[in-house]
C-alpha cells in the first residue's frame, strides 16, 4: 500500500540514507544540515536500517575529518555515508580520490551551495559539486523533493554494485528545504532491491588483520595511470 508523506528534500535523503547505512561521519554545515541531525536523532532513539541495526553516528571536528572518517570506515568493510555542502565539500576532495580510486562504494548526499569566494553566499547554486566532478565520484543530481527520495535510493544501490562512490546532489535551500507531498520508499521495498552478493564481497575487502593486505603503495606513471583507467 502506498504511504504519502509531507518532508522537505533533506528528509527525504536522509530517510533512504538511513536505510543503508552503518556508520554515519558528520559534520553539518548549511544547508545539509538537517540530513545528520536527522540521523542523529533517529540513531539516538535506537531507529534500525534495514540490516536491523542501530546506525553508529560520528561527529567530527571538521568536514575534512568526516571525510578520512568515511573513509577509514569504508576501508574495513562498514556501510557509510556523510553529508554536506559548499566549502563542507571542498574540504572531502583528497579523501574523496582516495575513495574512489580504491573502488569504495559509498554516497556523499549534497544539498549543492554556492562556494565562498570574495565573499560568502548561500545562494543554491552548483560550483560546490561542480569542482568535485574530477574525483572519479559517480554524480546524480534530483530536481524536486520525490527525485531526491527515489535518486537517494538509485545511489546507494548503484555504489554497492557499481563499486563508484557517488556524490547525489540537489539545490540547497531550493529542494532541500522545500516540503512537497510525496510518495515514501518503504525500507522493506529497498531490502528486495539490494544486491546481497556485492555486499558480502565489500564485507570480505575489508581490512582484517587475519587477511593481510597492501595499500597505500607508490607507483610508477605507467602502472598508476593503468589503475586510474581501471576506476
Amino acid at each position: 500500500m502506498k504511504r504519502f508523506v509531507t518532508v522537505d528534500g533533506n528528509e527525504a535523503a536522509a530517510h533512504v540514507a538511513y536505510a543503508f547505512t552503518e556508520v554515519s561521519a558528520i559534520y553539518p554545515i548549511t544547508p545539509s544540515s538537517p540530513m545528520a541531525e536527522l540521523v542523529d536523532v533517529w540513531s539516538a532513539h535506537s531507529r534500525k536500517n534495514l540490516f536491523g541495526d542501530v546506525v553508529q553516528v560520528v561527529e567530527m571536528q571538521s568536514e575534512a575529518g568526516a571525510a578520512g572518517a568515511v573513509h577509514g570506515s569504508l576501508s574495513v568493510g562498514a556501510l557509510t555515508t556523510t553529508f554536506t555542502a559548499s566549502q563542507g565539500l571542498l574540504l572531502m576532495i583528497p579523501n574523496m580520490y582516495k575513495i574512489a580510486g580504491e573502488l569504495l562504494p559509498c554516497v556523499f548526499h549534497v544539498s549543492a551551495r554556492a562556494l565562498a569566494a570574495h565573499a560568502l553566499s548561500i545562494f543554491g547554486d552548483h560550483q560546490d559539486v561542480m569542482a568535485c566532478r574530477q574525483t572519479g565520484f559517480a554524480f546524480l543530481a534530483s530536481v524536486n523533493v520525490q527525485e531526491v527520495m527515489d535518486l537517494a535510493c538509485v545511489a546507494h544501490l548503484a555504489t554497492l554494485s557499481g563499486r563508484v562512490p557517488f556524490v547525489h546532489f540537489f539545490d540547497g535551500f531550493r529542494t532541500s528545504n522545500e516540503y512537497q507531498k510525496i510518495e515514501a520508499l518503504e525500507y522493506e521495498e529497498m531490502a528486495k532491491l539490494v544486491d546481497w552478493d556485492a555486499l558480502e564481497e565489500f564485507r570480505k575487502r575489508g581490512m582484517n588483520p587475519e587477511r593481510p593486505v597492501t595499500k597505500g603503495t607508490a607507483q610508477n606513471p605507467d602502472i598508476y595511470f593503468q589503475g586510474r583507467e581501471g576506476s
